[in-house]
């Protein structure tokens, strides 16, 4: 399998592609916003301040396009696996909200990087909640969007701070933000000369997939080619993990393909 797809009990999921469901509802205001000037400016501009400026990982419309499509991936699989989702139901909207909920916190959750890499989750409220007014009057009635548009700022907030996911919709976005971690995230700073810990462990991740499970809904697989990617897996996806509510529905396992061939196998 291509290292830049992702497997799910036979499905093949493009993390650059639209993820398709059975409600037209997410496809339709996805669509909508792929083609929004202002929110592909805000996906430019976020990564001058983590990338040019700071040294980090990719945090443009590539990180977001996977994190996007890992999102939905990770909702499906949960919904297949029988998780509940709490976000869309307790403020009284459908459950075709969910997906829309996960998938446009996803789109807008780092463009608060255009204030500042630090704290930038708390810099996106503000500017995401501008765009969400000018968007969300096209799909939704007065009510609604104000349902909507706070369980997506609550998704987004919650991706990384210290304050606690308290809807299953929150929870996806939180672990969905770790998930983009293979080498391609890393090239950036690699080639301008960058080698912090970021940079070298995402260098050795090479693949992640997401599965159905046998006991648990969700399986993510990492596959490494050296033990630095273990940095990327323990403090990044497992820290992410821990206190998203999903830790009962997700397990990790990591692989490193050793150059004497052998394959270590650590479980988390």
């Amino acid at each position: 399998m291509a290292d830049d797809l992702l497997d799910n009990g036979g499905r093949t999921y493009d993390p650059e592609a639209d993820h398709a469901f059975p409600d037209e509802r997410v496809n339709a205001i996805l669509e909508y916003v792929d083609d929004d000037e202002e929110i592909a400016a805000y996906l430019d501009a976020q990564n001058v301040n983590p990338v040019q400026r700071k040294g980090y990982n990719d945090h443009g419309s590539k990180h977001v396009s996977i994190v996007r499509n890992r999102a939905l991936c990770l909702y499906d699989l949960l919904k297949a696996g029988g998780v509940a989702f709490n976000g869309a139901r307790q403020q009284g909207l459908d459950e075709a909200d969910e997906p829309v909920i996960i998938g446009l916190a996803a789109v807008l959750h780092d463009i608060g990087h255009i204030v500042h890499r630090d704290s930038h989750a708390y810099y996106s409220i503000p500017l995401a909640a501008d765009v969400l007014d000018r968007i969300l009057p096209a799909f939704y009635d007065t009510e609604a969007r104000i349902r909507i548009k706070g369980e997506i700022l609550h998704a987004i907030l919650c991706h990384h701070t210290v304050e606690e996911p308290l809807t299953t919709e929150a929870g996806v976005m939180r672990v969905a933000d770790a998930l983009d971690m293979e080498r391609g995230r890393s090239r950036m700073p690699y080639r301008q000369g960058g080698r912090g810990i970021d940079t070298l462990s995402s260098q050795a991740i090479t693949q992640v997939a997401l599965l159905e499970g046998d006991e648990f809904p969700v399986l993510v697989e990492i596959t490494m080619t050296d033990a630095a990617g273990v940095y990327q897996v323990d403090e990044l996806l497992k820290s992410k993990l821990n206190g998203s509510g999903l830790e009962e529905h997700i397990r990790i396992v990591a692989m490193n393909t050793r150059e004497d061939d052998l394959l270590e196998r650590i479980e988390l």
